[in-house]
């Protein structure tokens, strides 16, 4: 019964996605039909694009080049950060942890001001994604660092996090009092995180990451369902608990870190769509960990084809639909347990 449920899960699951993306690459300003995106995508496939060019112009230009590499960097950021999102909650059992709790929000975005203010941002499209990821890695190994030696790790990663975070929002602020008006305008709309403008150059090297660092993170489903039981517990059922929580910080730090190098600081995923799924599949790591990378992807296909269609031919920022919805879900989350607390 249980196999039973889950396959349906699954088919269901993916007929939502299908339709999702269909949805996705048709709307817009300018709409276009789905006969014409079948029909192009099986043009480009059996005869090429010259072909898909020829035969389908409007099409070929909006969806190929436009909307379906945006398609893709949703998908790949929506998915790693609502991975590294069911992770962090795992590994520090509380539903509400976040990737930011690592410092990978901080570390990035100061390395992005450093970009920006020096110029190197300006000099090819590569360089402040680059940029980004080295200080969110950097940033994460600083606070593994600083608690690898406690008893107490999982609590002492949070205070360090938010430590480092302080810290390193404190710099970036300092480097923003020397920025020229122009770079700091630059910085306030790479915080807001976005899809918009983006190619399939800028896919290249985080695809292969991202898919390989889920791929070994979703074989830990396991590992996390025993460290949930307690580190005694867990190394009495030969797991190696410190050699453990070392790979699942480097993985969720990676996943948010190229997850942050294709979309910018996109907040609210890794909380809100972990926190959903295991309220409707429970805490299952092994049902979890997919579910949520596959919803995660789901909600930033919704929220950036909801930024793109609200105020058409005009666009709204990514982050801003995401900030939206999760401020009211936590603010519902919040007037809920007072209900209940009242109740009681």
């Amino acid at each position: 019964m249980h196999k039973l449920a889950t396959s349906y899960q699954w088919l269901l699951t993916s007929v939502i996605f299908i339709i999702t993306v269909i949805a996705y690459l048709s709307l817009g300003s300018v709409s276009i039909p789905i006969t014409d995106i079948t029909g192009l995508l099986h043009t480009y496939l059996v005869q090429g694009s010259h072909a898909a060019a020829e035969q389908y112009p409007l099409a070929n230009a909006i969806v190929l080049h436009i909307r379906l590499p945006r398609a893709c960097a949703a998908i790949l950021a929506g998915g790693a950060l609502a991975l590294a999102g069911a992770c962090s909650q795992g590994l520090f059992k509380n539903p509400l942890a976040s990737p930011d709790i690592l410092g990978i929000s901080a570390g990035s975005s100061f390395a992005a001001v450093i970009a920006i203010v020096t110029g190197i941002s300006a000099t090819a499209i590569g360089w402040l994604p680059l940029f980004t990821t080295i200080g969110a890695l950097t940033s994460a190994l600083l606070v593994y660092m600083l608690a690898v030696k406690s008893h107490q790790q999982g609590l002492f990663i949070i205070l360090a996090g938010l430590a480092v975070s302080s810290l390193l929002g404190g710099l970036t602020m300092g480097v923003l009092l020397t920025a020229q008006q122009y770079e700091i305008s630059e910085f306030v709309f790479w915080t807001m995180g976005g899809l918009d403008s983006r190619i399939w150059q800028q896919l290249l090297w985080p695809t292969p990451i991202i898919v390989i660092a889920a791929i070994v993170l979703l074989r830990h489903g396991q590992v996390l369902n025993l460290l949930a039981l307690g580190e005694q517990n867990a190394h009495g059922m030969g797991v190696n608990v410190r050699r453990s929580r070392f790979t699942l910080l480097v993985l969720t730090t990676i996943l948010t870190a190229m997850a942050i190098a294709v979309a910018g600081p996109i907040g609210f995923i890794g909380l809100i769509v972990p926190h959903l799924v295991r309220l409707i599949l429970g805490p299952d790591n092994r049902r979890l960990l997919p579910f949520s990378a596959i919803y995660g992807a789901l909600f930033l296909l919704l929220c950036d084809l909801l930024a793109r269609t609200v105020i058409a031919p005009n666009e709204l920022k990514t982050g801003i639909i995401t900030a939206v919805i999760g401020g009211i879900y936590f603010i519902a989350l919040l007037i809920r347990s007072q209900y209940k607390g009242i109740a009681q």
